[in-house]
């Protein structure tokens, strides 16, 4: 071996020592939802007038998630359909009927992931199922990564600040109360605000 390709042998050597121990270092971390931090908010036209907002206040959800390698193995979030919220009472108690959410026979939004797609450090595609009604549906979200450190006080683990964006259009799940008459629009926004506190005490 001529003294040229010595050096160049031990560099390469050296990157691939240096790249397998960067990738057993990464290791996917379990994390959940804050419920003192999540906002589980929607937004739907009515009558054309304005793009009424309201909430679910009850919800839960965990995944596993690998911040070095922008890799999720888990995802799921489950939302309490009697916990829906749009400061009327009389809609509120609306919503909770057959005619949308039908509380007392379905309890329960459950959302699934099945895929996570990167685009930058802070931003990426995340792809599942939304059972509604017993019904189940593939949604799209979009996801910020806002903030990633150690929580300054408090339980002081990493936490993971996150605001996610998607859209469905209701009927797809046999929700079509209003839809043909145009009092209460199909598409409906979603919004979510959340706080992901790393559950082990590794970096």
């Amino acid at each position: 071996m001529g003294p040229m390709r010595l050096p160049l042998l031990t560099a390469s050597l050296a990157l691939l020592l240096s790249s397998t121990i960067s990738t057993a270092q990464a290791e996917p971390r379990h994390f959940e939802i804050d419920p003192e931090h999540f906002t589980i908010a929607f937004m739907v036209e009515h009558m054309g007038y304005e793009n009424l907002l309201g909430q679910f206040l009850e919800g839960e959800g965990s995944f596993v998630y690998d911040r070095e390698m922008q890799t999720l193995s888990s995802a799921e979030i489950t939302i309490q359909t009697n916990s829906v919220f749009t400061n009327l009472d009389a809609r509120d108690r609306h919503l909770r009927e057959d005619d949308f959410l039908d509380a007392d026979d379905y309890p329960r939004l459950h959302f699934v992931a099945s895929h996570f797609e990167p685009s930058s450090p802070t931003t990426g595609t995340l792809e599942g199922e939304l059972t509604m009604l017993g019904h189940t549906e593939p949604v799209t979200l979009d996801v910020t990564l806002n903030k990633d450190e150690v929580y300054p006080f408090g339980h002081g683990r990493r936490t993971l600040g996150l605001s996610v964006r998607g859209a469905l259009d209701r009927s797809d799940w046999g929700m079509d109360y209003g839809v043909n008459n145009e009092m209460v629009g199909d598409h409906v926004t979603l919004i979510f605000e959340l706080e992901a506190v790393q559950q082990d005490d590794s970096p």
